[in-house]
């Protein structure tokens, strides 16, 4: 079984969404729809992101995984060029349209007077944060 089946057959929800990547729902959060993407890279590396922001070693320990089980047995060619765009951007755009609805909610509200509790307004941090962490994830700078 290769390294990315295994991890595969410990998710649910799994789609592929092209050549080495699929979406899955992220085993570490309550996750209704997909949020974790998986890449498979020419060298064998399994790579991962949860766009709802779980750290990797929470996704694998929920899966009851290692970080050493993302990585082939063989050495990997340090000279190899990093990839700039590791994931899809059609994920990326999913990811940040899907935190863009709760921005644009977030501004409705306001400009209608309504108060903002506190969850609230960490909920539109954290979304701040997020599109955030998926431009990053996708190799996009600022400006």
């Amino acid at each position: 079984m290769s390294i990315v089946d295994n991890l595969l057959q410990h998710l649910d929800k799994v789609k592929c969404t092209g050549p080495g990547t699929w979406s899955a729902r992220c085993p570490a959060h309550e996750d209704r729809g997909p949020s974790l993407t998986i890449a498979e890279k020419d060298d064998g590396r399994i790579l991962l992101h949860c766009f709802a922001g779980c750290d990797v070693h929470d996704v694998l320990a929920a899966v009851d995984l290692d970080i050493s089980d993302l990585f082939p047995p063989r050495a990997i060619d340090l000279r190899v060029k990093p990839e700039r765009r590791p994931f899809p951007a059609a994920d990326v755009l999913r990811a940040i349209g899907f935190e863009a609805l709760f921005v644009a909610a977030a501004a409705v509200a306001l400009l209608d007077g309504k108060p903002f509790s506190q969850h609230d307004r960490e909920r539109l941090i954290r979304a701040a944060s997020r599109i955030q962490a998926a431009m990053a994830a996708a190799g996009v700078s600022h400006g």
